[in-house]
């Protein structure tokens, strides 16, 4: 897999379903904020319903930071409402859940397994400009925390206003920062 850290997404257009309405996203939606695009394997499955409601769970401060989710998965608008409809977990989500049915964005994000036709679990944190800050990939089996997605982009969002600082493991917002320099080598 290459890097896609600092590359821009691909472009791409798609029905999501969102707020009890079938609507158009493309690529251009991700720009001018932060994004996150949010594989997942299947609608209707165990680990998934876990990690998108956490992520509704959590929306709210996700929205608070500019940030903005897209769920992702190769089910169809149709089936995306159905689960929302089903669904209380589900029910919950308030961010856009993009329809994948041809993989062509899986595949552009390369998280896709052919031999399935779904999507691993893929997570892509976009900055304002298009560009991928984060990604981070699990296998089907290992869910994701929100908590921790938006610890990681507060950090991003961070080092973007401040480029000549860095974030150091365990970072939480308002934490001291790390200024590299010739000084700071092997002192830490």
């Amino acid at each position: 897999m290459a890097s896609y850290i600092n590359t821009e997404v691909k472009p791409f257009t798609a029905t999501a379903y969102h707020n009890g309405e079938f609507i158009q996203v493309s690529s251009d939606d991700l720009k001018g904020k932060w994004s996150v695009m949010f594989f997942y394997p299947a609608d209707f499955t165990f680990v998934c319903p876990t990690e998108l409601g956490d992520l509704a769970d959590h929306y709210d401060e996700f929205q608070k930071r500019g940030v903005e989710i897209y769920s992702v998965s190769t089910d169809t608008h149709f089936t995306h409402k159905a689960w929302h409809d089903s669904s209380e977990t589900i029910n919950k989500i308030q961010y856009p859940m993009i329809a994948d049915p041809s993989g062509n964005i899986t595949r552009d994000f390369d998280v896709m397994i052919e031999e399935a036709g779904l999507a691993d679990r893929g997570t892509f944190v976009i900055d304002p400009d298009g560009k991928i800050q984060i990604v981070e990939i699990n296998s089907g089996g290992i869910g994701r925390d929100a908590a921790e997605l938006l610890r990681k982009i507060k950090a991003a969002q961070y080092i973007r206003a401040n480029p000549n600082e860095v974030c150091p493991a365990k970072w939480e917002e308002g934490e001291e920062t790390l200024a590299p320099s010739l000084d700071l080598v092997g002192k830490i």
